[in-house]
């Protein structure tokens, strides 16, 4: 596989149809050596992505989490920007689309995209919740379509889910999921599509309870989030609940012996999901604002939590390092 920066073949060339999501997308694709072409039909929204990249180039270097082996003047230089949709996707073997989550729009991106793709290149979109199936149905080629979904922000919570379609090609998959490792994300293959993907079912699981607990006055919205951060969280930035519970006890086997029924118990005890809304959503943004400060403060707390997100994903890259060796 050839990634040299005057070779545009099949086999190096990804396409970008970029919005924010799209832009973290370039720059993982080029930190492992590949050609990127950011599309967007404006020219000032291209401009805007071709700063802020570079500002992100930066600030990767300096947490020292850039990957690959190229720096950043390099990984800079593999991407291209232009407004033609046609430029954008020649040559091209992945086509990443992060646009606005809405399904219309998709379909109609989607059906410009395969008019003018190789029909062997993939066509993947970043949505967080629409099925693969909805988004691809009308399609010549919805056999080329999966849906690659990434957490938030990408260079430091690398799970990405990869959701296929019941057409979706068999060498689809395996490429996708390939190129993700190859970059160093950590994809998550789900085996069938389902709404909102597994990501966002677990998130809104959690909110639902938590919403039901401060809701009857059993806690508040500040100890809830404590219980996160503090208990949870803890474990769950280095193990999934099934490892947890794995090692709380000899082996699953043995976790269910002694836990099955408490945990059964409980979850019979669980209340219906209720819309976020009225006076418990007044509850929770009071509870927020203790913690997080005003709304027209945010930005502050944002880079608080950010600094936190890049000093965990330094420790769990030189973790793994090390225990690599």
């Amino acid at each position: 596989m050839r990634k040299s920066r005057h070779c545009y073949d099949f086999e190096s060339f990804i396409c970008a149809i970029c919005g924010l999501i799209g832009r973290s997308f370039s720059m993982l694709f080029v930190s492992g050596g590949y050609q990127v072409s950011v599309y967007d039909v404006e020219p000032a929204q291209n401009a805007v992505a071709k700063d802020d990249i570079w500002s992100q180039l930066n600030k990767l270097e300096e947490q020292g989490l850039l990957r690959g082996s190229l720096s950043k003047e390099q990984q800079f230089a593999n991407i291209t920007y232009t407004e033609d949709l046609a430029e954008c996707v020649n040559g091209a073997f992945f086509i990443q689309e992060c646009i606005p989550e809405r399904l219309e729009l998709k379909k109609s991106v989607f059906a410009k995209i395969e008019k003018v793709m190789s029909p062997d290149a993939i066509m993947s979109s970043s949505t967080s919740a629409l099925m693969p199936s909805l988004i691809s149905g009308d399609l010549t080629h919805k056999n080329r379509f999966v849906v690659t979904h990434p957490t938030n922000p990408p260079f430091y919570a690398p799970a990405t889910e990869v959701v296929p379609a019941s057409w979706t090609d068999a060498d689809v998959i395996e490429k996708t999921v390939a190129l993700l490792k190859e970059i160093g994300q950590a994809p998550v293959l789900l085996k069938k599509e389902i709404n909102g993907f597994v990501l966002n079912r677990i998130q809104y699981a959690i909110l639902a309870e938590t919403w039901n607990l401060i809701r009857d006055g059993i806690v508040s919205p500040e100890d809830c989030d404590v219980i996160m951060s503090q208990g949870l969280g803890m474990r769950y930035a280095f193990m999934g609940p099934w490892e947890t519970a794995y090692l709380n006890a000899d082996g699953l086997h043995s976790y269910s012996d002694r836990y099955a029924d408490m945990i059964y118990g409980i979850q019979k005890d669980f209340l219906p999901p209720e819309k976020i809304g009225g006076e418990t959503l007044d509850v929770i943004q009071r509870g927020m604002e203790n913690v997080a400060g005003p709304v027209e403060n945010l930005e502050q707390r944002r880079q608080w939590r950010d600094r936190r997100l890049v000093a965990l994903a330094k420790l769990k890259a030189g973790m793994n390092k090390e225990e690599a060796k």
